[in-house]
């Protein structure tokens, strides 16, 4: 086996990682019995996993092919595929590591899902739209594939490598595919493939047909009228020139939901791959269906009884993650609780801005030094620090028996009401008024909040922190208590080593002498 620790070093490591024959061959699992509907008759299953490889997908080894046998050194600067996604993206990566070059250009149908087109985009490629079918005729010369020919023939320093009609293609699956899946089921009796350019279908079928010629081939075609990213319906093969026929013994058609379904169970059951790899698998299952229901599947079986059938899977589920939920709908999906959160608090959070109680007063107040020992109410004895506004999310009532000095009541929150942290309904009531008011603040809050420092106060904490969460949204400089008025009570509490007596007009004071980072432990009581 070449490499068999799978390590790459080096200035070549790339290039090494890249191309199979200084890799380990890509993995062949067998799929779960709960996948196989056909293990007590004797089948075995097998998953040639292509999207293992670097670039992810199938089309990697054609496009190292096409590129190794078309880039003129020193000539080529650009290269220009008309592709679906998986080729050109694997001739952007091969293109860069093995040949120095980053201008590849990538025509496809203006019908590609957004979400492919922003990985073309991650990937560097320079994309350029056409209308008609997503799936144009090669020969069409209104079509994509068409343009990128031309534009190569109009300047020597461009190529189109073509996978519709470059024999390249489907060589590269003679030259390495086919030998790496005949080396690690040497027993094998059935392959089982879709077909789009056919390159897959014919280099497989090809090299089995003189390697070992009682494989069994199993094309797949997409059923006429659906779609399925990648391969092509019977019809549309018609016009390619690749001897995908003699490659062949059987086709299948199958269609989108099938493919998309049964792609996610085998995500589920560990075996991650897109939607043309259930496609392959449901054609393979339609096979054995009928070679099992005219009595034929056992001329299929080996010397050992078995019949193992290898399918492709060809690449990953992440770009056509939005194609799944279209296709299949809400019920193959578990529910989101609380999903109506994804529509509110929608804001950063920061520990930083959620101040420990004795450090949010010692930024945010000053002491009166010539008070400090004074039996005065703690409102005489501090003051807020200039350029900041202290708001107070409690009830009026709660605000008027205390609050800290300077503060403004802005009321939010009853003190019997649940954390939003742990109520989802209160999380998002609270937010949208919270927005509502601070999207649109009065003059009054206007003028509390414009070019100052702000500590947000509520019963537990909670609240002010979503509150200042808002704020900060909003470009204010905003602030709030860990704990909330709990927490000050508790440090009050903690700190508690004075005396109590009475002034003289009568208020129940308490004298003590802490130090000024901490003047609420001398509040009226």
């Amino acid at each position: 086996m070449a490499n068999p620790l799978n390590v790459y070093k080096g200035p070549d490591s790339v290039r090494s990682y890249f191309h199979p024959e200084s890799s380990p061959p890509l993995p062949l699992v067998e799929i779960p019995d709960c996948l196989n509907p056909y293990r007590r008759d004797g089948v075995r299953i097998y998953a040639k996993m292509m999207s293992m490889h670097p670039a992810n997908n199938v089309k990697s080894m054609p496009a190292l092919n096409l590129l190794e046998n078309s880039v003129e050194k020193g000539k080529t600067q650009t290269v220009i595929e008309y592709s679906s996604g998986s080729t050109v993206i694997s001739m952007s990566l091969i293109a860069r590591v093995f040949h120095d070059l980053h201008d590849v250009r990538a025509y496809l149908s203006n019908k590609t899902s957004p979400a492919k087109l922003r990985l073309m985009q991650f990937f560097g490629l320079d994309i350029t739209l056409f209308g008609g079918p997503s799936q144009p005729d090669p020969d069409d010369e209104r079509g994509g594939i068409r343009a990128a020919e031309r534009q190569a023939k109009e300047d020597d320093s461009k190529i189109n490598p073509n996978q519709y009609d470059n024999d390249d293609n489907w060589k590269a699956h003679i030259r390495w595919t086919g030998p790496q899946i005949l080396r690690q089921l040497p027993e094998i009796n059935v392959l089982c493939a879709g077909m789009g350019t056919s390159g897959t279908m014919t280099g497989l079928g090809t090299y089995f047909k003189n390697a070992k010629p009682t494989v069994y081939r199993v094309g797949v075609c997409t059923a006429p009228g659906d779609r399925v990213p990648g391969p092509r319906s019977h019809a549309l093969l018609a016009p390619v020139q690749f001897p995908w026929k003699s490659a062949v013994d059987h086709i299948e058609e199958v269609g989108s939901h099938d493919s998309f379904s049964l792609s996610l169970s085998l995500c589920r059951e560990g075996l991650v791959c897109g939607p043309s790899s259930g496609f392959n698998l449901k054609g393979l299952y339609q096979f054995i269906a009928r070679r099992k229901a005219d009595g034929s599947l056992a001329e299929l079986a080996g010397e050992d009884g078995e019949i193992h059938c290898v399918f492709l899977c060809c690449d990953l589920p992440y770009q056509y993650i939005n194609e799944y939920f279209d296709k299949l709908g809400a019920e193959y999906f578990p529910t989101i609780h609380n999903e109506h959160l994804t529509k509110v608090d929608l804001y950063r959070y920061d520990d930083k801005w959620e101040k420990e109680p004795a450090d949010a007063l010692d930024l945010f107040f000053t002491q009166d030094d010539a008070l400090a020992s004074a039996l005065v109410p703690i409102t005489s004895k501090v003051k807020p620090q200039s350029q900041t506004s202290i708001i107070d999310l409690r009830q009026p009532l709660d605000f008027h028996d205390f609050h800290l000095p300077g503060s403004v009541n802005v009321p939010f929150v009853h003190e019997d009401t649940p954390s939003p942290f742990s109520e989802p309904y209160i999380l998002e009531s609270l937010w949208k008024r919270l927005e509502e008011t601070f999207k649109a603040p009065s003059k009054e809050l206007r003028d509390l909040l414009r070019g100052r420092r702000i500590l947000l106060l509520c019963y537990d904490g909670d609240s002010a922190r979503v509150a200042t969460s808002v704020l900060r949204a909003k470009g204010h400089e905003a602030d709030s208590i860990k704990g909330g008025f709990k927490a000050l009570r508790r440090l009050r509490e903690k700190s508690d080593s004075g005396f109590r007596a009475r002034n003289d007009s009568g208020v129940e004071v308490m004298a003590v002498h802490l130090p000024s980072h901490i003047p609420v432990a001398a509040q009226v009581v």
